[in-house]
């Protein structure tokens, strides 16, 4: 019976494309399914065989291990070079999208708040 072992919800295409190919270097058998047209299910990578599923976990825990720190070392990297974004970053280079956006949340949260107290009184 086939086993998933990637859901690919917001899985970047790099990191299937090298869960695929270590999948096929290592010889394991292996489908995908493709996501739905309506967002339902987003897609996966499955196992065909149950014995393979622990080897491919096994696999896929050492690869993962290795991509967090290949982007630890890149976070880092971006830090000590100050390209790294942040707040304040995003803020001078595009105020009016950061103001829309802290005025949609604030507006979603008083929203949020006052609609109970509207209904039930």
């Amino acid at each position: 019976m086939a086993k998933l072992l990637l859901n690919l919800r917001n899985v970047p295409d790099d990191e299937a494309d090298e869960v695929r190919a270590w999948l096929t270097e290592s010889g394991m058998d292996f489908y995908e399914t493709q996501p739905s047209p309506w967002g339902i299910s987003s897609g996966g990578i499955w196992m065909r065989e149950d014995a393979d599923i622990v080897r491919a976990k096994a696999l896929m825990a050492d690869y993962q291990a290795k991509r967090l720190q290949r982007a630890r070392a890149a976070q880092d990297a971006a830090r000590e070079q100050g390209s790294e974004e942040t707040f304040g970053k995003l803020f001078s280079q595009r105020p009016w999208y950061v103001l829309g956006i802290l005025i949609a949340i604030i507006g979603i949260v008083a929203l949020t708040l006052a609609l109970p107290y509207l209904f039930l009184r």
